[in-house]
């Protein structure tokens, strides 16, 4: 029954009323469960004690410090704040060590919903639901190209030389190489994630299915192979790992899919709001949702899956990407509501910088090392690289 409500809650929405739904939507930072190890506790960020002041003295500093450290002043991201050095809010797009920003790519008029730099190109690729896909050079920074699709973008991956567009009732596969198009029909509504695996592409779109194409022959390279009605709601994203494909939807809810037969394997329950992303990782499956939390499953025999570590945001949890730094430790990408993206080490989720933009960021992307992309609701595409240690080699 409750599915069945939520369903009927996001039935006509489309992805953008949800966010803005939920922006703003806070949950207490310090209310988390451990269910199992190997993950820690959280090592939380409390305001420093002083003895040199009064405690009312004290306690307005801290705030402002809390605040220069953790807020972007909004004069100076639009390029103008009289107070300079004396402002007490962050004049940069990071906080932390070990990356910097690279550029930012200005161009789209709305939300960035795709990035993708196929191995070996000197070419990125950002789609937008401005209905563009643009094509920037990596040396210069500039648009190269722009396409104009008539069609908001949902999604947007690549796979060797074929770079996949999902929009709405419709997935355009386009090989860079020999500039050969070809249109997959199947999905219904918008197509909101994608992924490849095994010589398979899978789909999640608007209307709560699934669909897979497999790789033929050259004259007619993809052939849908497989649809289910995987959700009561929307599916959002979507993910691999082990032989097994992973969906989360609108619907609150996570299901583990058999790659080869398409078929569920396990319904996931324990978030209370959509479901926006998912990381397979080193056996365990990483969620976040717009309840404001992260989970982290792990699948013991018989495919029981339990929930062996629950970590809570203030604000509703939009993306996660992980990857390894400079010193390969792994660290967690957690975009939130409040415009902000936390970097985590793993597995103490202890916090080690934040990314900053002019709206929420809907697009976290792993380029090759040491370069990472982030694309915002504004329409904005920010490059940053991974600063490497004298002496150090990369990951």
């Amino acid at each position: 029954m409750e599915i069945k409500q939520s369903a009927r809650r996001y039935g006509g929405d489309n992805l953008e009323r949800i966010y803005i739904r939920h922006k703003g939507e806070a949950a207490n930072i310090n209310v988390y469960r451990r269910n199992a190890k190997p993950y820690y506790s959280i090592t939380e960020d409390r305001p420093r004690k002083s003895s040199n002041h009064d405690p009312k003295n004290s306690s307005v500093s801290n705030r402002r410090a809390r605040e220069q450290e953790d807020k972007i002043c909004k004069y100076w991201m639009s390029g103008h704040c009289s107070r300079g050095d004396k402002c007490w809010y962050l004049h940069s797009w990071c906080r932390g060590d070990g990356f910097t920003m690279l550029a930012k790519l200005e161009g789209h008029k709305k939300a960035v919903r795709g990035i993708a730099l196929p191995l070996g190109s000197e070419k990125l690729y950002s789609g937008s639901s401005d209905g563009t896909l643009r094509t920037w050079d990596c040396h210069s920074g500039k648009c190269a190209r722009l396409s104009n699709l008539r069609n908001e973008v949902g999604s947007l991956i690549t796979e060797g030389a074929w770079v996949f567009i999902g929009m709405n009732s419709v997935i355009k596969a386009w090989n860079i190489q020999t500039a050969v198009e070809f249109s997959l029909k199947g999905p219904v509504g918008q197509v909101y994630s994608m992924v490849f695996a095994k010589d398979m592409l899978f789909a999640g779109a608007q209307n709560g299915a699934i669909f897979a194409w497999k790789g033929c022959s050259e004259a007619n390279p993809f052939q849908l192979a497989a649809s289910v009605e995987a959700h009561s709601g929307a599916v959002l994203c979507l993910t691999v790992g082990e032989k097994k494909l992973y969906s989360g939807s609108v619907d609150h809810s996570i299901r583990v899919w058999d790659t080869d037969t398409l078929q569920c394997i396990k319904t996931l329950n324990g978030h209370e709001d959509a479901v926006m992303s998912l990381l397979h990782c080193n056996g365990c499956l990483f969620s976040c949702s717009l309840d404001c939390s992260i989970k982290i499953w792990f699948a013991t025999e018989g495919e029981n899956w339990e929930v062996i570590y629950t970590h809570k945001e203030e604000k509703g949890v939009i993306a996660i990407c992980g990857m390894n730094d400079a010193e390969t430790k792994p660290v967690l990408f957690c975009s939130c509501n409040d415009n902000t993206v936390r970097l985590y080490e793993l597995p103490s989720f202890a916090e080690r910088g934040r990314l900053f933009s002019k709206q929420e960021v809907r697009v976290i992307e792993r380029g090759p090392y040491p370069l990472f992309f982030t694309g915002d609701a504004s329409g904005s595409l920010t490059v940053w690289k991974w600063l490497q240690k004298p002496g150090g080699g990369a990951p």
